[in-house]
C-alpha cells in the first residue's frame, strides 16, 4: 500500500500549526492509508448520506435522506423520505440527528456550514406539510437555514408545477445564497428566468437551473441555461471575481450549448454575480459523460469530476465500461489537463474535495478489480481516491460487501484524514450494524 506523507512546515522559530475555530492545534499526522473507524446509520428502510463537511469545531455533519421509522429513526413518523442531518465529533461519534420533511418524498442532496457556524441545506422536495410551508408540484428546489443545533431558523421553496431539483449550495461573499439544479422548464412554461421572457427563452425539457438570495432566503434572482434536450446542474462554486461556476451534464447541441462532443457531455456554465452567462464549455467524447461536482484549486482553476463512457475527443483514455473523469479547467473555461480512473468494469464518482498539498479527493463506487481498482468485494464498492495537483494517484482503496455499496461525497480533514459517506447494503465491518435496505455510511481513514 502506498503511503502518503503529510509534513509540518518548520518555521525558523518553531512549528507552524493550524488551529481550529475553537483555538484546538490540529497537527497534521503521517497518513497511513488505513481504516480508522466506520459507522453505520438507519432502519429498515433506505438510507443515505450525500453529503460531507468539517465543522468549525473539527467533528463532521452528514447530510443524506431517509425513509425509515425504526432503529435510529424511531422518532419519525412516516416511512416517506425526509432531509437527514447528522452532526459528528472528531472521532465518529453521534452528537445530534435530525430529520426535516413532511407527508411526501423529500430527498436532501447537500450541507454547507454558515459563517455563524449555522447550516443551509438543499435538495428536492414535494411536501407542503410538517417541516415545509409551500409546494408548486411534484418535487421543488427545498433550502433550509438552521442553527448551530439543526434547529431551523427559516425555510424556502422553490419550483413549478413539474419536478424541479436543486443538487449543491454555496454562501456567497455577502451572506447570502446561491444553489444549483435542475429546472423542468416544459412544466414551467418558461418562467424561472428573471428578467427573460419566458417566451423567448424557453427551450428544451430541462434546464440548468441557478437560484440567488439573500441571508434571509429572499429571492434575488434566478436564471436557468441549456438547449432542447435534458440538462442538469449538480455542483457550483463561488469564483473569485464573485461570479457562479455551474457543473453538470449536457444532452443538448443547440441554444446556450455551443460545442456538444457527444451524447451527454461535462457542461460548464460561468455567470457574473447578477446571473448573466459569462462563458460555457462542454467536455467530453462522443459516449456519456456526466459531470457531479467541481472544487475552486488554489491557483483559481477548477478540477470537476464524474464519469465518462467516451473514448475520444477530450478522453485520452478508457479503461472499460465506465470510468471516473477528472479534468481541470481554468478562469476561462480551457481545458488544462484530464485523467481518467478505473478498471474493465463500471466506475463513477459523485464527490469531489481539496487536499492540502493541492491535490483532490474523490468519492464514488467501482465494480472493477483491475486498472487503478486493486480489490473488490462483490458487485459495486465504495471507492475513494486520492490525488496530486495534477491528478496522478497516490491512494486508493475500496470498502463494501457482497452487495451494492456507493460513495457519495468525501473529504480531507484538517488532520489529514479521509472522510468518505454514502450507502451500504451490508455491514462490511464489525463496527457496523446492518438494519435495513441500505444504511447510511460514513468511515475514516487515518
Amino acid at each position: 500500500m502506498r503511503r502518503i506523507f503529510l509534513f509540518l512546515m518548520i518555521l525558523v522559530l518553531g512549528a507552524c500549526n493550524d488551529s481550529d475555530d475553537n483555538g484546538t492545534t490540529v497537527v497534521p499526522v503521517e497518513f497511513l492509508g488505513e481504516l480508522d473507524w466506520v459507522k453505520s446509520f438507519g432502519g429498515s428502510g433506505e438510507d443515505t448520506a450525500q453529503s460531507v463537511i468539517q465543522t468549525s469545531d473539527g467533528g463532521y455533519a452528514v447530510l443524506g435522506y431517509t425513509n425509515s421509522t425504526d432503529g435510529d429513526l424511531v422518532e419519525k413518523a412516516l416511512n416517506v423520505n425526509d432531509y437527514w442531518l447528522l452532526k459528528f465529533d472528531l472521532d465518529g461519534n453521534l452528537e445530534w440527528h435530525k430529520t426535516y420533511g413532511g407527508s411526501k418524498d423529500d430527498r436532501g442532496q447537500s450541507v454547507i456550514q454558515t459563517n455563524d457556524r449555522g447550516y443551509a441545506i438543499v435538495g428536492y422536495a414535494m411536501s407542503d406539510d410538517g417541516d415545509g410551508s409551500n409546494n408548486e408540484g411534484f418535487h421543488d428546489n427545498w433550502i433550509l437555514r438552521l442553527d448551530a443545533s439543526g434547529n431551523i431558523l427559516w425555510e424556502k421553496s422553490f419550483g413549478f408545477s413539474g419536478h424541479d431539483h436543486s443538487y449543491d449550495v454555496v454562501q456567497t461573499s455577502d451572506g447570502g445564497f446561491f444553489f444549483s439544479g435542475f429546472l423542468d422548464v416544459t412544466s414551467s412554461g418558461g418562467e424561472g428566468n428573471t428578467g427573460k421572457n419566458p417566451y423567448l427563452t424557453r427551450h428544451g425539457v430541462g434546464e440548468f437551473w441557478g437560484t440567488r438570495l439573500d441571508a434571509n432566503g429572499d429571492l434575488i434572482w434566478r436564471r436557468y441555461f441549456g438547449g432542447t434536450n435534458n440538462d442538469r446542474s449538480f455542483g457550483v462554486v463561488e469564483a473569485n471575481d464573485g461570479g457562479l461556476v455551474m457543473v453538470g451534464a449536457s444532452e443538448s447541441d443547440d441554444f446556450d450549448i455551443s460545442n456538444s462532443k457527444g451524447s451527454y457531455d461535462f457542461w460548464v456554465v460561468k455567470v457574473t454575480a447578477k446571473g448573466e452567462m459569462l462563458w460555457e464549455k462542454s467536455f467530453g467524447g462522443t459516449g456519456i459523460d456526466k459531470a457531479y461536482a467541481i472544487v475552486k484549486t488554489q491557483d483559481n482553476a477548477y478540477a470537476i469530476v464524474g464519469n465518462t463512457f467516451s473514448i475520444d475527443t477530450d478522453i485520452s483514455k478508457n479503461n472499460g465500461e465506465s470510468d471516473v473523469w477528472l479534468i481541470k479547467v481554468s478562469d476561462m473555461g480551457e481545458l488544462l489537463w484530464e485523467k481518467t480512473f478505473g478498471g474493465t468494469a463500471f466506475d463513477a464518482a459523485r464527490g469531489l474535495g481539496n487536499t492540502s498539498d493541492g491535490g483532490f479527493v474523490i468519492a464514488g463506487n467501482s465494480k472493477s478489480l483491475d486498472g487503478n481498482a486493486t480489490q473488490n468485494m462483490g458487485e459495486n464498492d465504495l471507492w475513494i481516491i486520492k490525488t496530486d495537483s495534477e491528478g496522478n494517484v497516490l491512494f486508493e482503496k475500496s470498502f463494501g460487501g457482497a452487495d451494492l455499496d456507493f460513495g457519495f461525497d468525501a473529504l480531507e480533514d484538517k488532520s489529514g484524514n479521509l472522510v468518505l459517506v454514502g450507502e451500504s447494503s451490508t455491514a462490511f465491518s464489525p463496527e457496523m450494524e446492518h438494519q435495513g435496505s441500505t444504511d447510511l455510511v460514513i468511515l475514516r481513514i487515518k
